[in-house]
């Protein structure tokens, strides 16, 4: 089943500026922490309105056995690529892979925009790859259709391995060691251009540690675009319009999510990708089909949970969507106060910082 789901908004009264908090630079995590589940961790419980410091490794002793973690598995691309424009050396191209729309074209973010025009052609990896633009989307994105040798490279996720480069959000300015550092331990299905990095604290042996417990593990699939990290330039929020991004959630992921709702247990979701699926698919009463299409939803406050029963996320961008989300999810005033904490407790943000916990 496929389908284009934009849900209707809620009408909000909110600036995009009630979102804003002040971060010193040096909050922002600049690498991964040596061991994933050794990250800090903010527990916000909405029941009682406590908050409470712990590491992530202690997220064991806020599940349930009849519970359920939902994980996006959706897998970064090395969607960065840097060429030239063809005839031109000194014209240097740069392309951000977005959306894979056929077998070799692509909806792309391209650096300088304006002199991507209907025709241009661009090289990359010393001739590896050609990309022509064919068609200009939403946004001024561009649509390229690539070329490159079938022989030597059976997709072109075989090329992106060879030279492309992995898309680490600007804030991130130290060059990344280890590329696996920036996918979840269970990424599967290739297709994001950023991680769902909510996911990244998790390890082999604490997701062991979850399933003994008795915890099920169903997995969906959001690939990460524009949608989730795309900046909010309106003033008023109920003005901003998300890119659609591409779901799935399995028959199997399904069942065990009805199965465990149905005997009473929660259902956790890491990370606001697994969330917005979730909530995309949910049917009034709750019940999550097996589906797949389009998800264009924007969560901010004044939103009404379908399915959701608690929330592991980062801490996010001032201004942004997912801390919108969040604030949807508990209440605003009360996740900008821990927003604040977090700054005064030296807690590490963004993609390779550390992670809160609401339920």
């Amino acid at each position: 089943m496929n389908n284009a789901i934009i849900n209707e908004k809620p009408i909000t009264d909110l600036k995009t500026s009630d979102f804003y908090y002040d971060l010193p630079q040096e909050r922002i995590a600049q690498h991964p922490m040596e061991k994933r589940d050794e990250s800090r961790l903010m527990v916000l419980d909405r029941k009682n309105g406590t908050l409470e410091h712990k590491q992530f490794f202690d997220i064991l002793d806020y599940l349930n056995p009849e519970d359920v973690l939902v994980i996006n598995d959706s897998k970064v691309i090395p969607a960065r690529l840097y060429g030239h424009a063809e005839g031109r050396e000194e014209a240097a191209v740069e392309l951000l892979l977005l959306r894979q729309r056929e077998l070799d074209t692509w909806e792309c973010l391209v650096k300088p925009g304006k002199r991507a025009r209907i025709g241009m052609k661009s090289i990359f990896g010393n001739g590896a790859l050609v990309g022509e633009v064919i068609d200009i989307v939403e946004e001024g994105n561009r649509l390229i259709r690539f070329s490159y040798d079938h022989e030597k490279y059976a997709n072109i996720y075989e090329i992106l391995q060879v030279i492309g480069l992995m898309p680490l959000p600007p804030y991130i300015t130290e060059q990344l060691k280890d590329n696996d550092r920036y996918q979840t331990v269970y990424a599967r299905e290739e297709g994001s251009a950023a991680a769902p990095t909510a996911g990244l604290h998790f390890t082999p042996e604490l997701l062991q540690k979850i399933k003994e417990k008795g915890v099920a593990i169903a997995p969906v699939m959001l690939h990460v675009g524009l949608g989730t990290f795309r900046p909010v330039k309106a003033d008023n929020i109920n003005d901003h319009i998300m890119h659609t991004e591409f779901f799935s959630v399995p028959e199997e992921s399904a069942r065990i999510i009805n199965e465990r709702k149905a005997k009473g247990g929660r259902l956790i979701c890491v990370g606001t990708t697994s969330c917005r699926t979730i909530e995309s698919v949910a049917e009034e009463n709750g019940h999550i089909p097996a589906m797949s299409g389009d998800t264009g939803i924007f969560i901010y406050p004044g939103y009404r949970f379908k399915a959701v029963d608690a929330l592991i996320t980062n801490f996010h961008l001032p201004e942004s969507t997912l801390l919108m989300l969040v604030s949807a999810f508990y209440n605003r005033e009360k996740v900008m106060e821990a927003y604040h904490t977090a700054v005064e407790e030296e807690y590490r943000f963004f993609s390779f910082g550390d992670a809160m916990f609401i339920e």
